[in-house]
């Protein structure tokens, strides 16, 4: 990377050149313990089947994405990087690939939940098809019924239904399905600002939250969703996440001892109030000497040397909370339903806590969700036409659904296993067309569209692409194609996150401003991608990410944001098939793991 100085920071703020040095080797966790043994023959199989997929352009969901439409590469075409062969021998603890082949919902599941219909809603109020009526107190109405039957799906009919408030989801294993995003289309006219009020940001300055947060389709859970709307009206700006403003009063279930990274069982002292079934959050909090921001960097010489302690807005991120089923329950050993995506040492006080109640199994499918055109907001100062967004949610989707003229389009705010799949962000142009902050993790975001806007963008305003930030880890972007954006790593430390078999026409700029800290954690893989207008920012990262591996990835040049690394020294990151013209094999990363 060039040595030159950062550029415009996304997010209005002066970004923090990083002045602080390389990492020593991460530390390796345990082999392959509990329900996630996999031996090396049955990895090298499953690398074969995904590259034999690739070479015949093998039919299914996945064959008519728009990204991969014109990629398949001819018999015998393709090579396999070193880097490949290394993984399957150490598939949970390799030191710059993270195992990500259970992110998603259901563990990764291939077909989401087909729940009975139990309401439509044309059976609860006043609609009309044609625009003419506010329909949203109607299909409220109906998810509200669906909820206090136990869960169900809630049909919308072909048409256009105007909605003058947004559409919430609060309740477990319900479905708003309409008849496909060619058919059902919710037209919204009002944005959050006008329906909740101004949203301005816990960090000060006169910024709108909705630039990053709250949709017009909002699933989260009901308690949890109040109490932030509560906040956001009495402006006293909520921590957005499982344990929300009240950080420190949630009840410890047990403590647990020291494990490695990569384990899929832990030993606690008390496993008399663990359920297999049940979702617990692991919570690590830092030390004084910042040991687990330095763990979550990698490790070493660069991030011991960074100077933590003025990156306020990383450090309100801390505790990192990590949500995750329990699978089995034997004894004091308990075995989780994805390996540990951190080391759990002593000194971080390691513990299994209560959260806000989830909301698990619901989903949002076959509709679009369009916002009454207006221009794009100045940067910062979104209104809140915003799309789809899940929170405090586990276990949820998305499918089939398309947002136009929104000003962020899809949203994870502290959610994890959730799956997005045949996604698409279209319209006048968006901030966010995705956005993943707060400690959201083991997310899938498959088969997306980010359109090229119909409009030129306003001066002032800002545009990021796949964005992550806020210890998120162990994020998949897969199978995608964005005719703009970009790469976005917002700071705030994200860490081993993988984006793969994605065609990007790379012209957004990345944010997140100097209090945030890091642009990267560890283990950040960009595998297999596509740049169309030959444009660096944050897609060639081995200068910049540590511990980081990039696999074939296009010849691109910098430009005017200009970014040099937050820790000196050696990165110890990996360059693999860079500028090649085949295609790489296996020819995505996240399917080659999960085909496992």
């Amino acid at each position: 990377m060039s040595n030159g100085s950062f550029g415009n920071n996304g997010d209005g703020e002066n970004g923090q050149n990083g002045q602080n040095g390389g990492n020593a080797a991460l530390d390796r966790g345990e082999g392959n313990s509990g329900r996630g043994t996999v031996t090396r023959r049955r990895l090298l199989a499953g690398a074969t089947a995904v590259a034999a997929v690739a070479v015949t352009g093998a039919a299914g969901t996945a064959a008519a994405s728009p990204a991969r439409q014109g990629h398949a590469p001819a018999a015998g075409q393709g090579q396999v990087p070193a880097l490949w062969h290394e993984f399957t021998r150490t598939p949970f603890t390799h030191p710059q690939i993270p195992y990500v082949g259970r992110s998603g919902r259901g563990g990764g599941a291939a077909r989401f939940p087909r729940r009975p219909v139990v309401a439509d809603i044309r059976d609860h109020g006043d609609v009309t098809d044609d625009g003419s009526t506010d329909c949203a107190p109607a299909i409220n109405r109906a998810i509200a019924a669906a909820g206090r039957a136990g869960g169900g799906t809630v049909l919308i009919p072909p048409g256009t239904f105007r909605i003058d408030d947004l559409i919430r989801l609060g309740h477990s294993n319900v479905v708003l399905r309409g008849a496909g995003s060619d058919r059902t289309k919710l037209y919204a006219t009002r944005n959050l600002t006008e329906l909740i009020g101004a949203y301005g940001s816990r960090y000060g300055g006169d910024k709108s939250s909705w630039s990053w947060a709250g949709g017009l389709i909002w699933l989260a859970p009901t308690a949890r969703w109040e109490s932030l709307v509560a906040a956001i009206r009495a402006k006293a700006w909520p921590f957005e996440g499982w344990t929300g403003n009240r950080r420190d009063e949630w009840e410890t279930l047990t403590t647990v001892e020291p494990a490695r990274q990569g384990s899929w069982t832990v030993t606690v002292a008390d496993a008399s109030r663990l359920r297999p079934g049940g979702l617990v959050l692991l919570r690590l909090a830092d030390d004084a000497g910042h040991t687990l921001l330095e763990h979550m960097s990698g490790g070493g010489p660069g991030p011991e040397a960074y100077y933590w302690d003025d990156k306020t807005k990383l450090t309100s991120y801390v505790p990192y909370e990590w949500p995750v089923r329990i699978t089995h329950v034997r004894g004091r050993k308990v075995t989780l339903e994805r390996p540990l995506p951190l080391d759990v040492r002593p000194e971080w006080d390691p513990r299994l806590t209560t959260h806000v109640p989830e909301l698990t199994g619901s989903g949002v499918e076959g509709l679009t969700l369009e916002a009454v055109e207006t221009p794009q907001s100045p940067h910062l100062l979104d209104k809140g036409y915003n799309g789809v967004v899940f929170q405090c949610a586990y276990d949820c989707w998305a499918d089939d659904v398309v947002v136009r003229h929104v000003d962020n389009g899809f949203g994870l705010v502290a959610a994890s296993a959730c799956t997005l799949r045949r996604t698409r962000v279209a319209g006048r142009g968006s901030h966010h067309p995705y956005f993943c902050r707060e400690g959201s993790h083991d997310n899938l975001v498959e088969d997306f569209t980010v359109e090229q806007r119909t409009v030129p963008a306003p001066a002032g305003t800002q545009l990021h692409g796949i964005n992550v930030e806020g210890l998120s880890s162990y994020n998949v972007w897969s199978r995608g194609d964005m005719q703009m954006g970009t790469f976005d790593s917002h700071r705030g430390l994200p860490f081993a996150n993988v984006r793969t078999d994605i065609t990007v026409n790379n012209n957004g700029r990345h944010g997140g401003d100097a209090s945030a800290g890091p642009l990267f954690g560890a283990r950040f893989t960009h595998w297999n991608i596509r740049v169309t207008n030959g444009r660096a920012g944050l897609i060639k990262i081995d200068g910049l990410a540590p511990r980081s591996a990039t696999v074939g990835v296009d010849e691109v040049s910098e430009f005017d944001q200009i970014d040099v690394p937050d820790f000196t020294g050696d990165l110890h990151s990996r360059l693999e098939l860079y500028g090649t013209t085949d295609v790489v094999r296996p020819r995505n990363l996240y399917e080659a793991q999960r085909d496992l």
